[in-house]
């Protein structure tokens, strides 16, 4: 059995009971105590340990944010088991890969995506299935309010002897609080999946002890404008990614409460945000650039928000000083992977944070930044390859040798994941994120950062997203080409606008020579841009013509 210090479940329960009625979750207007979560929790685990889930077996998670999720990474924490949780939006495809690469036994999914776990089923080591619905573990009025208005979103299952329902374990499981927690199954936490771009997605494995030091450490970085207890989180980025978790699905361990919703609606955050007046906003860069161009902002009341993260992407500079100005607070900046189990680098209330600097290292990372071929390190102020170490870290993918020795090397004896992303740091230590390894363009001996011509074109008030890449060219070796979307309304924009926008603010070998409008452009499960799929197309226009 894990000790206390290791013991995610512990940590929840020892924050139940000293916060009993206090709201834990608020889901779709129903708030939930810390009591009513852990009675959850406990029975839950419960039914799954009658299912035949056993300490160290793996569970996947096929389901959007809500209490269901909540509920089920708990009970499977309490049983020592293993979480794997992935976005509700995979098809049959990576479903069925990551059923097999994690050789998970049972999945926790929703009625709608049912039909796709029922196509792999015969293909995978998945035995058990727990079906849910988006309101299973509401009052029952809105339930039938839901069903009766045709609101909520319902699927067809086929009820076997291996298929089974959530609601339906919860009330035939014990109806006291169970004793005991975490019957042994290691330190294995979770197995989270970083999404791929020309592969299957690489299953990255948490530890508890590194989980939870990364989340007390990252959900306690507001303490100086909010007491832990006292926050209200509202989780917009998704609890099957680690951004979700150790900044909104932590504050659970601490005694604060989160707010959940199933997908983001604009108006539903803002009303949310002012009916229980969050504390913190979790989003990424384009989250907010949606907010302040957002029609009926100012019909809303968002003053309690006192703590405005972003991480995920570069927030722009504009974005931030369109913010400040409008609301008159800083949106707090964050760097981080999966494979570091969130913050590396996190900026810091009451300090001064300089423009476009994502923070400094937490307590619980090191760092170095080297020269990516020799891995020798650079000299402060200079760009270089990030590497991240700390005491409980990752050290492998699932499964994977090839991508292990790839981006897990040893220094001195201490092992360090290879980021792959170019940071530089000055000298009181805060770090900017300067560009991907892989997305740098050769253009007349000059090394130019793809993100670095994005984040200009996209300040441009008409621009939504852009994607830069370089296009081969024997005499400069490559030139410089942007895919941009605009915006709906936009009319009589041009490329050459664009490119004299450029040049505002980009020394000349910087600005792009060709430009492409798009109706959208490529992106992965989780929302990150897809440049080699842009790359590809470009290799296969140049050799067809």
């Amino acid at each position: 059995m894990p000790d206390n210090q290791s013991s995610i479940y512990r940590k929840f329960e020892e924050t139940a009971r000293r916060r009993g009625s206090h709201p834990a979750v608020i889901y779709l207007g129903t708030r939930f105590s810390y009591r009513t979560l852990r009675l959850f929790v406990d029975k839950f685990a419960f039914a799954l340990a009658d299912l035949g889930v056993n300490p160290g077996d793996r569970v996947m998670l096929y389901l959007p944010n809500g209490i269901q999720w909540v509920v089920s990474w708990l009970a499977i924490q309490k049983l020592g088991a293993t979480a794997v949780p992935i976005t509700p939006i995979y098809t049959p495809h990576d479903l069925k890969y990551i059923a097999n690469d994690s050789q998970a036994t049972a999945i926790v999914c929703t009625d709608n995506n049912f039909g796709y776990v029922k196509s792999v089923l015969p293909d995978t080591s998945l035995e058990q299935t727990v079906v849910t619905t988006m309101v299973d573990l509401l009052p029952s009025w809105k339930r039938c309010f839901g069903w009766l208005f045709d609101i909520v979103p319902r699927g067809n299952v086929l009820k076997t002897d291996n298929v089974h329902f959530f609601r339906k374990l919860l009330k035939s499981a014990p109806t006291k609080e169970i004793t005991g927690s975490d019957p042994g199954g290691g330190d294995l936490a979770e197995i989270l999946y970083t999404g791929g771009t020309t592969s299957f997605p690489k299953g990255v494995p948490i530890n508890r002890p590194l989980f939870l030091v990364s989340a007390e450490e990252q959900i306690k970085i507001s303490e100086p404008l909010i007491p832990v207890e006292e926050n209200v989180v509202f989780g917009n980025a998704p609890l099957f990614h680690i951004l979700g978790q150790t900044t909104g699905l932590s504050t659970l361990l601490v005694g604060g409460t989160l707010i959940l919703q199933p997908r983001i609606n604009l108006d539903a955050v803002f009303d949310t945000i002012q009916r229980y007046q969050a504390t913190t906003m979790i989003g990424v860069p384009t989250l907010y650039r949606m907010i302040l161009e957002h029609d009926r902002l100012d019909q809303y009341d968002l003053g309690s928000v006192r703590y405005w993260f972003s991480a995920g992407d570069v927030l722009p500079e504009e974005v931030g000083n369109r913010w400040q100005k409008r609301f008159g607070k800083q949106i707090y900046q964050g760097y981080g992977a999966t494979e570091t189990c969130g913050g590396v680098a996190m900026c810091r209330p009451g300090r001064e944070n300089p423009p476009k600097s994502v923070g400094q290292v937490v307590s619980s990372k090191e760092v170095m930044i080297v020269e990516p071929a020799s891995l020798e390190p650079v000299t402060t102020g200079e760009a270089g390859e990030l590497l991240v170490s700390s005491r409980h870290m990752v050290t492998r993918y699932l499964n994977k040798p090839e991508e292990t020795e790839k981006s897990f090397v040893e220094i001195d004896g201490k092992t360090w994941y290879r980021t792959s992303d170019v940071m530089r740091m000055d000298q009181e230590g805060n770090l900017y994120f300067v560009d991907r390894t892989v997305d740098t363009i050769k253009h007349k001996g000059y090394r130019i950062s793809a993100s670095e011509v994005e984040s200009v074109l996209q300040e441009h008030h008409a621009v939504i997203s852009s994607c830069v890449i370089g296009i081969p060219d024997e005499k400069v070796g490559e030139r410089i080409k942007a895919y941009v979307v605009l915006k709906e309304d936009i009319k009589g924009l041009t490329g050459y606008d664009l490119i004299k926008w450029c040049r505002k603010s980009l020394v000349s070998f910087k600005v792009p020579q060709y430009i492409e409008f798009r109706d959208m452009l490529p992106k992965s499960k989780v929302g990150k841009l897809l440049r080699r799929e842009i790359r590809d197309e470009e290799t296969q226009r140049s050799e067809s013509g």
